[in-house]
């Protein structure tokens, strides 16, 4: 944080234009704390991964993505849930910002978790697969608060605008948490 300004990567794991999960890092985007700064990062160009592309370098959509991760002081997923599991895009993406192992971009990064669905479970199983990655890729994902968004299309207008005012508090509440985990991991 060399300009005392927070830097942080939201990455979302639907490349469905109507995704809640991006219209969630979306309207995060509304709730920064002061000093926080919120990018969104798209990984549906990212290739299918395969180790053989790694060398020389990998592919140009590839040192993109890890470059922002790089460059970023936190990340912030917003995960969808598919097949009681983490989306094949996202995991995409993290197959690719973690390999070669010596230049993972996630090792040390702190993060946050957030998923929104229109079922019941509100995203817990696939925030659940999302720490156990993150245990191997060295991710310093905040435990609490938890933001398990259950019914989405009732709390998102026709535009993708979050109107639900008690999960807005809790988006702001993750956001306000994030930014206390970094300066913690970060101290100055």
């Amino acid at each position: 944080m060399a300009d005392d300004m927070m830097r942080v990567l939201g990455i979302s794991g639907s490349l469905r234009e109507g995704s809640y999960n991006t219209a969630l890092l979306r309207a995060a985007g509304e709730m920064l704390p002061a000093g926080m700064t919120l990018d969104i990062v798209t990984v549906g160009d990212l290739p299918l991964f395969n180790q053989d592309l790694l060398m020389p370098e990998p592919p140009e959509p590839v040192r993109r993505f890890k470059a922002r991760v790089a460059a970023a002081d936190a990340l912030l997923f917003a995960a969808p849930e598919y097949n009681y599991s983490i989306s094949g895009v996202l995991k995409n993406a993290i197959d690719w910002g973690s390999r070669p192992l010596a230049q993972n971009v996630f090792d040390g990064k702190p993060a946050a978790l957030m998923g929104a669905t229109t079922g019941l479970m509100g995203t817990a199983r696939v925030q659940l697969h999302l720490r156990q990655i993150g245990v191997f890729v060295n991710l310093l994902i905040l435990n609490q608060p938890q933001v398990l968004i259950a019914r989405a299309a009732e709390k998102f207008d026709d535009a993708g605008r979050l109107t639900d005012e008690p999960t807005r508090e809790h988006v702001r509440k993750l956001l306000v948490a994030l930014d206390a985990w970094v300066r913690r991991l970060n101290p100055r």
